[in-house]
Order: C-alpha cells, then sequence, then structure tokens
C-alpha cells in the first residue's frame, strides 16, 4: 500500500484542500512563511520565470526565493 504523501503530487497545503485545478492561472499566491506574494503577471526573476506563468505551471522544483519555502507552503491570495 502506498503512503498518502505518495499520492499526493502537485497539490497545495491549504489552497482548496489541495485541488490544483481550482488554482486559477492569474491568482496571486502568499508564501505562509515568509510573506513573499508570487504573481504571475510578474513572474519570477529569482528563478528566471518569465512574466504570465500560472503558478501551476512553476517547476517542482520552483521554491519561494525569499525564504525558500516549497510550493506547497504558498497559499492563493484571496479578494484582491
Amino acid at each position: 500500500m502506498k503512503s498518502p504523501s505518495c499520492t499526493v503530487k502537485n497539490m497545495f497545503e491549504g489552497s482548496y484542500m489541495g485541488d490544483n485545478s481550482r488554482i486559477a492561472d492569474d491568482a496571486r499566491m502568499e508564501c505562509k512563511i515568509c510573506w513573499h506574494v508570487y504573481d504571475p503577471a510578474e513572474g519570477d526573476e529569482y528563478w528566471q520565470i518569465p512574466p504570465g506563468t500560472p503558478f501551476s505551471q512553476l517547476p517542482d522544483d520552483w521554491r519561494c526565493p525569499e525564504c525558500d519555502g516549497s510550493k506547497e507552503q504558498f497559499m492563493v491570495i484571496m479578494g484582491d
């Protein structure tokens, strides 16, 4: 039997119960460790991610450019 961590790929801890398909392409995401915001309209200069790249399309090894937190530490910013 596989452990649950093996079946939870490309999901997030708190955003929509981990349902990656519910994260809109234009959703801004905030690191729950350091509050860094990933804005797809801006991309990520540190990791050389071009503007227009949705959070869901970031490479699996992408990490927060401020605190090195994993993608799973990011939450959808609601209402802005």
